[in-house]
Order: structure tokens, then C-alpha cells, then sequence
């Protein structure tokens, strides 16, 4: 089969690599319909993840079709129409009873990263009762692929660990898919201002049309000095980091209000600093996290009903073999006006 292979920091190529089997009863594998890129793939292509080995198929979202099953399988069978999840559990370990699939003693975020991904003609998905969801007939696929991944990811990580309240004032660091995720499901809570900050003015016009209040161009304004003068000098209820880096987590350090919250989402590379000099007195709740998808089926409702449309994140599609083309179009987002990109096999 062809996949999408790393081999180091800055080096991918498109190449055969061998069909997957199963290796584990609960095990299955998957033929890839269609897949996307991550900004964590793009991390890890920086080389910011050196647990990522040479050799590695990348990605760990996706929708396929189950090709074949291990004999403790039992929820799926060959043929089944599935969505990938992110994240492996096994259901059955102390961190998965506690809903932390995220640290499964057998699994966690381990697709793309630890063992092979979703960037591919096909995938394995250990444990698979667990980490597959079933697609009903005529739904859409392009928005369940948003499932697999961002959606949880920026409900999760942002905005429930942000502990987001109807009537809080919020903002949202990083105007990319998972912070676009983090600003349609916010507004489950009903906030009543929602401020975005980004230096790509396109990513911030579509933001305004998903339900921003407020858009900040940092590069272009004082973005602390902004959020002050729109919050009387309060700062925010729950600042978001969406980016990843030392100056946007800093950012959401500057502008919390008292008794606030920080939610970390962005995966972080290299070190920040930590002002404990000035957040020590003011009652701040610091969060990270690894997405568990413990929200995935509550997800899987509102996206199927419409109650959200994450397709609307998607601006490209590229056939799965031009996944170097899709890389580099997402990989200059402001440059190619993207936001989430899909692969079709």
C-alpha cells in the first residue's frame, strides 16, 4: 500500500509500505475513505515530537471501511462503515474506567505518533470496539471526519477544561481548526463575548462568521491593550491557548481575569514561562490535556443532527496521493486561505 511515511525532521515522503495485519484479537483494520492533516502532524514534521521515529506513517484521523477483523472484535465487523478515533482505549484499564483514554495503559494518542496512522491506504486501529465509531447510512463524511479529532479536542481541552459559562467573556488564541472547534462549541455554553485573536485576517473573517464577538490581528494591534479596553480592564473569564507557542500561552497569562481560567490546547514544542510573579495572587486555574474523546458520542449527536456543522472548517480537498501538495497547502494556511484540508482515498 502507499502512506505518507516520516523520515525526520522536515522529510516525508509518499512510499510503499507494507499492508497492516492484525496483530491482536481486538484488533481491525481499516481501508482509509478519507483523512486530513493535524497541526500536530505539522508539528511533528518540525521535529518538536522526537519520539516520532523514522518510518512512522503519520496521521490519526480518518473515516474508513473495516476490511478485517481480530476474533475478540465484536461491535464491528468487515464492511462496517466507521470513524477513527484519535485516541486508543482499551476501556478496561484504570485510566480508561476513570474516562482518561488519553493515558490507556494500552493505547492513548499512539496512532501517527507511537505506531502507524491514518495518512495511508490502510491502518490498523488496535482495540478496535473502543476506538472505532459506526456511520449511519447518508451521513456526511467530510463532517465526521471532524470528529476524529478537532472537535473533541477543542471542546475538551478549551472549553470544558476551561469551565466556559453562559455570560463569560472568552478568548480564543489561535483562529485555527482546533480553535474554530474550541469557538463552535463554546457556544453550547452561550458566552456572551467570544474574542478571537490570530494574525491571519482571513482565519479571523471566518471566525466573525462562526460566532465571534470580537476579532484581534495581533500582528497589527496590541492584543492585550485590545482585550483590556473590551473588558473595562477585567480581562477574560477563560483564555484559550489554540497555537502552541511560548508568546500566545504568555498572551492568555496577560489577559485572564481574576479567578479565571487558562486552557491549554496547543501542543507545545519548546518551553514558556510561567509569570507566577504576577498570577500567584489571582485565584488562576491553569489546565492541560490530552484529548480523551470521552465527548465524541455527545459529539457524534450534535454533528449528525446538525445541531453544529463542523464541515464548514473545511476549505480544500486533495486526493489522498497528493498528500505532500495538501501538506504544503496547509502547512502555508494563511498564504492558501486554509483552515482543514481532506484527503479522499
Amino acid at each position: 500500500m502507499k502512506a505518507l511515511v516520516y523520515h525526520g525532521a522536515g522529510k516525508k515522503a509518499w512510499e510503499e509500505k507494507p499492508m497492516p495485519v492484525i496483530q491482536k484479537p481486538t484488533d481491525a483494520v481499516v481501508r482509509i475513505l478519507k483523512t486530513t492533516i493535524c497541526g500536530t502532524d505539522l508539528h511533528i514534521m518540525k521535529g518538536d515530537l522526537p519520539e516520532v521515529t523514522d518510518g512512522r506513517i503519520i496521521g490519526h484521523e480518518g473515516v474508513g471501511i473495516v476490511e478485517e477483523t481480530g476474533n475478540a472484535v465484536s461491535n464491528f465487523k468487515k464492511g462496517a462503515h466507521v470513524i477513527i478515533s484519535c485516541v486508543t482505549s482499551c476501556g478496561k484499564c484504570e485510566n480508561c474506567k476513570k474516562g482518561m483514554y488519553s493515558h490507556c495503559a494500552d493505547g492513548g494518542w499512539i496512532l501517527g505518533y507511537m505506531i502507524d496512522g491514518t495518512q495511508a491506504e490502510y491502518v490498523r486501529i488496535p482495540h478496535a470496539d473502543n476506538s472505532l465509531y459506526p456511520i449511519p447510512a447518508g451521513a456526511d463524511e467530510e463532517a465526521l471526519v471532524m470528529l476524529s479529532d478537532i472537535l473533541p479536542t477543542g471542546f475538551e481541552c478549551g472549553v470544558l477544561n476551561g469551565q466556559v459559562k453562559p455570560g463569560d467573556v472568552i478568548a480564543i488564541v489561535g483562529a485555527g481548526p482546533v480553535g474554530m472547534a474550541a469557538l463552535l462549541t463554546s457556544q453550547f455554553y452561550t458566552p456572551a463575548e467570544i474574542i478571537v485573536i490570530d494574525q491571519d485576517d482571513n482565519r479571523l473573517e471566518v471566525a466573525k462568521t462562526f460566532g465571534a464577538t470580537h476579532i484581534i490581528n495581533s500582528s497589527k494591534e496590541n492584543a492585550k491593550e485590545k482585550v483590556m479596553s473590551l473588558t473595562n480592564g477585567k480581562g477574560v473569564d477563560t483564555a484559550i491557548e489554540a497555537v502552541g507557542l511560548a508568546v500566545t500561552f504568555e498572551l492568555c497569562e496577560e489577559i485572564v481575569a481574576a479567578g479565571g481560567h487558562i486552557a491549554n490546547i496547543g501542543v507545545h514544542g519548546k518551553s514558556v514561562t510561567l509569570h507566577m510573579e504576577t498570577l500567584w495572587s489571582r485565584n488562576i486555574t491553569i489546565t492541560t490535556r490530552l484529548v480523551d474523546t470521552v465527548t465524541t458520542p455527545m459529539l457524534y449527536k450534535t454533528v449528525l443532527s446538525k445541531k453544529i456543522e463542523p464541515k464548514q472548517l473545511i476549505t480544500h480537498h486533495f486526493r489522498l496521493d497528493q498528500v505532500i501538495e495538501a501538506y504544503d497547502t496547509f502547512g502555508n494556511a494563511a498564504k492558501e486561505k486554509a483552515l482543514k484540508v481532506i484527503l479522499t482515498a
